[in-house]
Order: structure tokens, then C-alpha cells, then sequence
């Protein structure tokens, strides 16, 4: 396995992906980006679960707070069904998910991982222009799917210990 620039009579993953006209190649790259876009695809959709999941949690958690009836926080005024929604700073919510939830999980992960090692071993032909596909691919489908909220420290978390 070498380094190369071979557009016709290459060969990827089995012999029936065999290259034999210049459209064909073309083609294959554009699948391979398409590929790796899918990739970056499914990992947004795993973080995308995961974050529905939590919500889905403090939703519940909220309502069987707001059934025990409202109790007030007379310091700051805010309710402690209201601060379990919002979130407390010094305690991250933690959940387990049910077995479905965790299956849907394991599946979503299991698709990524199957998708990257078909991706890895297009990137072991050692080809340039399928590497630079998988770059290309890498570039689109984070800049398409891994365009979300940034989320930076709180303004009312304790920065320095002094």
C-alpha cells in the first residue's frame, strides 16, 4: 500500500467498486464526501437524542415537583420546581435511560461506528483524491451538522478558588 493518484482501474472495498471511467471516479468522491457527511449526520443526531432524553427528564422532574405543590425560596424568590427546570449550577442533572432509550442510543452509535471504519478503510487505499474527499467531507458535515449553541462557563459560577 502506497501513496497514489490512480483514477482509473482502482478498486475500493469489494471488486464490484471498481473504477473504470473518469465519471465513475467523480462519482465515487462525491460519495465519499457524502459518506462522511452522513457520519457527521448521525453524531448530531446522537447529541441531538441525548439532549431530547434530558429534556424529556427535567419535563417529568418538573412536573412531580409542581404536583407536591410550589414551595418558595423566599431569599431569591424563585421556586425550587422552577430551579430544578432551569437547572442548578452546583448540580448537573444525571439520569439513567430506560432500556428502549438505551437501545436507540446503542443503535445511533453503532450506525457512526460503522460508518467511520467503512470510511477508514476507503482512507487505506491510500488514494489522494479519496483522502482529501474524507477532508472535504469532514469540512461540509461538521460545518452543516455540527453548527449548535456554544455553551461557555455561567455567568454565576465560581471561576477562581481565591
Amino acid at each position: 500500500m502506497l501513496w497514489n493518484w490512480y483514477t482509473l482501474d482502482a478498486c475500493f472495498l469489494s471488486s464490484s467498486w471498481r473504477i473504470t471511467s473518469h465519471g465513475m471516479f467523480a462519482g465515487s468522491c462525491v460519495a465519499i464526501v457524502a459518506l462522511v457527511c452522513m457520519l457527521e449526520f448521525l453524531r448530531r443526531m446522537g447529541k441531538r437524542y441525548d439532549h431530547h432524553l434530558l429534556r424529556e427528564y427535567q419535563i417529568r422532574r418538573h412536573a412531580s415537583v409542581s404536583a407536591d405543590g410550589p414551595s418558595r425560596n423566599v431569599k431569591n424568590g424563585v421556586g425550587s420546581a422552577a430551579k430544578s427546570l432551569l437547572g442548578n449550577s452546583s448540580k448537573p442533572v444525571v439520569f439513567r435511560p430506560t432500556a428502549l432509550q438505551q437501545m436507540v442510543r446503542a443503535l445511533l452509535h453503532t450506525l457512526q461506528f460503522a460508518l467511520a471504519y467503512i470510511i477508514m478503510l476507503l482512507a487505506m487505499y491510500y488514494n489522494g483524491y479519496v483522502i482529501f474527499c474524507i477532508y472535504i467531507g469532514a469540512f461540509i458535515g461538521f460545518f452543516l451538522f455540527g453548527w449548535e449553541m456554544l455553551e461557555g462557563p455561567r455567568e454565576d459560577a465560581v471561576v477562581c478558588c481565591g
